[in-house]
């Protein structure tokens, strides 16, 4: 698959330990062959890949949104992954709540309350 047609994955909250979800997420999605853009504000690089500070970052089209953040920190910048446009976002365990679900469904989106390296064929190992 070349790499204008490799399905895009932006990690909102991918980390360079190895044991958190956000790092596991980005190799699983690198291991089924996504291109794979992990959004940090805080690390330059992430298992080699450059990241990048916002979702508004990541080139069109973005086909999914991960996230792995405080529901607090998912408000923050749920506007922000709606202007995207994303076919699909992806509230993992312990980044969705009420007021996030809501407030993605208020700005068109229909989260997906998933672990998302599951939903890909992967053990978050």
């Amino acid at each position: 698959m070349s790499e204008s047609t490799k399905r895009t994955v932006a990690v909102v909250g991918a980390s360079t330990d190895r044991r958190k979800f956000g790092n596991k997420a980005v190799r699983a999605y690198l291991k089924q062959g996504w291109q794979v853009y992990p959004v940090s504000v805080k690390a330059g690089e992430i298992e080699g890949l450059r990241t990048v500070r916002s979702v508004r970052e990541v080139p069109p089209p973005v086909h999914r949104v991960s996230m792995y953040v405080p529901p607090a920190v998912g408000m923050s910048v749920i506007e922000e992954i709606a202007a995207v446009g994303p076919e699909e976002v992806f509230l993992n365990p312990g980044s969705e709540s009420e007021e996030l679900v809501a407030k993605a469904r208020s700005l068109g989106l229909d989260p997906i309350l998933a672990c998302s390296i599951l939903a890909i064929g992967e053990e978050p190992d």
